[in-house]
């Protein structure tokens, strides 16, 4: 296993640069880079800006451990749009070859591309709720769902690359149950789970017992700490998580692959501008990953895990 970092909480949007060496500098192994959507497939992610980018992360002395990606329209009702949603993830894949790494993430959807409320406020909330119509067909949403994504693993399968689903609260997969549904639906070594144990804690998971039961499927991790009650970023060791256990699971699955620290509300982080947050870190947020790092590295320790140096 090794050490990684998430660029978006150093610098929310592109150009992703000066979050890259400052990842380097912090002493992470890897380093991940984000296409939040289409716009910045076209405007950032160029070929040329992505072997430049490459070359930055070879240089810095970091592997890029995955690109993350939300691709709309993987359970919309509309039949084109989730071709759309196909034909979309396929250039997603193209970049992220382009940059380095033969893993995607690709976040869950929410049933019929419906909007949930932002479970950050759930603590504040007297009432927690969605207005839902009464004649949607949920079990063909689900269909039409692993129609997709069964499409995206086949797209992976024919460039050997990969797609980690990430679970979200009150999205389509939000647990290890809904995970196990889709492998067991979707017969192919490419997907996958990215385990994530500050979505997983507030849906009343054990983060521990999720890597147990998806085993070598978990494809990569993004750890922060939490209390259960939203699903807040924090540093490791200031919630929740039982972080022995995560790691000593992890270690017994034959993980090997990124911790990839990523600390979206912390003094410092860089945030979508949309919920009240600059895009642009601080230097406080540099403390907050040292001291993750310090954090995860003695943890190790004390479960014989050996980090890649």
């Amino acid at each position: 296993m090794y050490l990684g970092a998430a660029s978006w909480t150093f610098s929310w949007g592109p150009p992703y640069d000066t979050a890259i060496k400052r990842i380097s500098a912090l002493g992470f192994k890897s380093v991940e880079l984000t296409i939040w959507g289409e716009n910045f497939l076209n405007e950032y992610y160029t070929p040329a800006t992505c072997r430049e980018l490459a070359t930055l992360i070879r240089d810095q002395g970091l592997r890029l451990s995955e690109v993350f990606s939300i691709p709309v329209g993987i359970a919309t009702p509309d039949p084109k749009a989730r071709a759309q949603s196909v034909e979309y993830f396929k250039r997603i894949l193209d970049a992220a070859r382009l940059l380095g790494t033969d893993t995607v993430i690709a976040l869950a959807p929410t049933p019929f591309d419906l909007d949930f409320p932002f479970i950050m406020n759930r603590p504040t909330s007297q009432e927690w709720t969605v207005d839902l119509p009464t004649n949607l067909d949920w079990r063909q949403n689900w269909k039409d769902m692993i129609e997709v994504l069964a499409k995206f693993a086949k797209e992976c399968e024919s460039r050997s690359m990969r797609v980690a689903l990430e679970p979200h609260p009150h999205r389509m997969m939000h647990n290890s149950a809904g995970m196990a549904r889709i492998l067991d639906q979707i017969d192919s070594p490419a997907i996958g789970l990215n385990l994530d144990p500050s979505h997983l804690l507030p849906m009343g998971e054990i983060p521990q017992v999720v890597a147990y039961e998806i085993g070598d499927r978990v494809f990569h991790t993004h750890l922060s700490d939490n209390d259960g009650q939203s699903n807040a970023h924090w540093r490791p060791g200031k919630g929740k998580v039982d972080w022995n256990a995560f790691l000593r699971a992890l270690k017994a699955v034959g993980y090997t692959g990124a911790l990839s620290i990523e600390l979206e509300d912390v003094p410092g982080a860089a945030g979508y501008p949309g919920f009240h947050r600059s895009p642009d870190s601080t230097d406080d947020i540099d403390k907050q990953y040292h001291m993750a790092k310090e954090f995860l590295t003695r943890v190790c320790e004390q479960e014989g895990i050996a980090l890649e140096k």
